[in-house]
């Protein structure tokens, strides 16, 4: 397989799980997560039955998420979103970066960061 061929199938998986995820099927992680997924996010468990159940009960599981972009590159896919709640309108900036392998995905990176006011971002967060 070209690497761009992989890094097109890679996005495509990412995409398909992020999409599934973001209407409420947390279900979709057990097909895209290998059973020994490593996590790197302080506090988060490794694992694929830990963070599952971890992530079914975090924030992220109940937010609205407003991709903004993907990159893709060879193994890795690299999500920036916008995370908000009811209770969060103007929510949090994330970038997740995914390792994959053979269709599932082996690791998780993330980068998380509160969106502050528009006037302290004059060329905005996204």
């Amino acid at each position: 397989m070209s690497e761009s061929s992989k890094a097109a199938r890679n996005k495509h998986l990412a995409l398909h799980g992020f999409t599934q995820f973001s209407r409420g099927n947390i279900d979709v992680l057990r097909t895209l997560l290998a059973e020994d997924f490593i996590e790197h996010s302080p506090g988060n468990p490794s694992g694929r039955e830990a963070f599952i159940a971890f992530i079914a009960e975090a924030p992220v599981a109940h937010a609205r998420l407003d991709l903004k972009r993907v990159i893709a590159d060879d193994d890795h896919v690299v999500m920036h979103y916008h995370m908000t709640t009811d209770d969060d309108p103007r929510g949090i900036a994330v970038v997740d970066v995914w390792r994959l392998i053979d269709g599932q995905i082996v690791e998780h990176w993330d980068v998380v960061q509160p969106v502050p006011e528009a006037a302290q971002v004059p060329h905005g967060m996204f």
